[in-house]
């Protein structure tokens, strides 16, 4: 189970109440003999580094502090922060007791926004954070606001926080649940909504002495318990009812991942004596791994000039093509792709040259629209030239930077012509391998067809659920499900399956059903795989984004 079942969070600009209910709530609690800590963020415990930061905070005159960098003191925050997790929250979590917590790392975010730190700092200073968090998410975090709040120096100061806090929350929500409460009235009213939500959010379980009850999401399917024959309802949280398809899903994915292995450490065709694997083309269980996706990273990504403008540029030129020959030809040509070489007319000659002599420009992974009705070009790579001059006016870059939410990329992405959803969703999980954003990929995820015709496979009823949520609820229970059937799956040293990998293998399962599992049609209703495997014996060199701090070549790490 998530340990921060049992953490309830209070946010929001200063003076909207949080420490007030927050310190209502814990008298509750311990009122009703439940074992319940209150923590504020930084802390202001005696002896501890929180306190230390606090008064840096709040009384630097009183230290010989004359002057200190915004960013230095959301850094000594987060310092505080990690303190906290490790010595006082986590280990009040594993020994079953309530956290109640006073701020949360969104202060550090707003508050260094709105002081003017650079959001590519704080997505670092967060990110350090998130590595001591973990998996550990709150049941809740209250969003507190209020009409006549105080505590900030002018109203449009003010304004900016409660703006900043919105952005947040939105993009936060389909992480874990965020409860926004208008605090305008009595402090009693507002614990009374608090507590409403706290049962409801967990079936009053945190509010009983002892640990919490294990939650039906994290089982495995069959082991979930199914509704009532007469029951012809499903509510939102109806158990999906899974296929036997659903297990082959799994254990594609863990002979996908041996065969991986078996190529990385040397091993000679055939990888595998599964007959449909051997005859046709699958991708990776991991979708970095594969081998465009492996190009990107090393030699579009991180081979150039690492300023924003540089790397968003030679990424989107990529992936618009997604084609390795493509972006050769651009390299031969102008020895390399930079924001000075790039232009309209100089690019177009180049690869329309390219079409004359019979070369094919696109990859045939995704279908790319042809924009025709956008600007009128006839040939498509145009269009796309033009779209990419269009976002670099925009500056795009800039506000990738600034995002808060890789949801809130992928909007940003879907808002330029002939950029679909799917699309959108691929592009802001390459530009996630880069430096420019540094998102958690477990909490994001767009399904694409294919990923929905496997979903449709792998379940006969989806349970009240739609289909991201599927996907997320296998991210989350992947080493339940692999040990239900006996499966030794091998991570990407030590990375476990995220969203998008999932995603994928959804759709790749979808395609291999079409042989294994003829009898589920799915919602496409192909019955043909039509791209045969060809063996390689080319190595690959992998390498993956420095900061997810693989060590390739270490010890394989497995779950069973």
């Amino acid at each position: 189970m998530n340990l921060g079942d049992r953490m309830f969070v209070f946010e929001g600009p200063d003076g909207v109440g949080k420490t007030e209910l927050a310190r209502r709530l814990a008298g509750t609690l311990r009122g009703q003999g439940v074992e319940c800590e209150m923590i504020a963020f930084p802390g202001n415990e005696p002896r501890t580094l929180g306190s230390h930061v606090y008064r840096i905070h709040h009384e630097p005159a009183s230290l010989e502090i004359d002057n200190l960098h915004a960013a230095s003191l959301q850094t000594l925050h987060i310092a505080a922060h990690i303190d906290e997790i490790e010595s006082r929250i986590l280990p009040a979590l594993r020994k079953g007791r309530i956290v109640i917590l006073d701020r949360f790392w969104w202060s550090t975010w707003v508050y260094g926004l709105a002081a003017g730190v650079r959001s590519k700092a704080l997505r670092h200073m967060v990110q350090l954070e998130g590595a001591y968090w973990g998996r550990v998410r709150p049941a809740v975090v209250f969003l507190l606001r209020r009409g006549n709040a105080g505590g900030c120096a002018t109203s449009e100061e003010r304004l900016r926080l409660v703006r900043e806090y919105d952005i947040l929350a939105e993009g936060e929500k389909g992480k874990y649940p965020v409860h926004v409460l208008d605090n305008d009235g009595t402090l009693a009213e507002a614990a009374k909504i608090v507590l409403k939500r706290i049962g409801r959010q967990t079936g009053d379980a945190p509010l009983r002495r002892g640990g919490a009850k294990t939650s039906q999401a994290l089982l495995p399917f069959s082991q979930q318990p199914q509704p009532s024959k007469a029951c012809t309802v499903f509510s939102h949280l109806s158990p999906a009812k899974p296929t036997e398809v659903f297990d082959t899903y799994w254990r594609f994915a863990a002979e996908r991942q041996a065969v991986f292995f078996r190529r990385v450490y040397g091993g000679t065709p055939p990888w595998t004596e599964d007959a449909v694997l051997s005859e046709f083309k699958f991708t990776n269980a991991y979708r970095a791994s594969d081998r465009v996706s492996q190009y990107l990273i090393r030699n579009v990504i991180y081979t150039g000039d690492q300023a924003s403008e540089e790397v968003f540029l030679r990424t989107i030129i990529f992936k618009i093509f997604n084609r390795i020959s493509t972006w050769e030809l651009l390299i031969e040509k102008f020895g390399e792709v930079t924001c000075e070489s790039f232009s309209f007319r100089r690019y177009d000659r180049v690869l329309s040259n390219a079409i004359e002599r019979g070369d094919r420009l696109y990859s045939a992974a995704y279908i790319m629209p042809s924009g025709r009705s956008v600007f009128g070009y006839a040939r498509k790579h145009r269009t796309h030239l033009r779209i990419i001059e269009r976002m670099m006016e925009d500056e795009v870059v800039r506000r990738i930077e600034d995002a808060s939410s890789m949801q809130n990329v992928f909007e940003l992405l879907l808002s330029y012509p002939t950029i679909g959803p799917f699309l959108a969703y691929q592009y802001a999980t390459d530009i996630n391998y880069s430096e420019l954003t540094g998102f958690d990929e477990m909490h994001f995820v767009v399904p694409g067809p294919g990923a929905l015709d496997g979903i449709h496979k792998c379940f006969s009823d989806l349970g009240g659920l739609n289909e991201v949520e599927i996907i997320k609820l296998v991210a989350d229970q992947q080493e339940n499900e692999f040990a239900r059937l006996g499966l030794s799956f091998q991570t990407l040293w030590g990375r476990r399956l995220q969203l998008v990998d999932c995603q994928n293998l959804f759709c790749e399962v979808g395609k291999y059903a079409r042989v294994a599992h003829p009898e589920f049609a799915g919602l496409s209703g192909r019955t043909r795989i039509k791209q045969k495997y060809r063996a390689t014996t080319t190595p690959i060199e992998y390498f993956y984004p420095p900061k997810w701090n693989i060590e390739v070549g270490s010890t394989v790490g497995a779950s069973v």
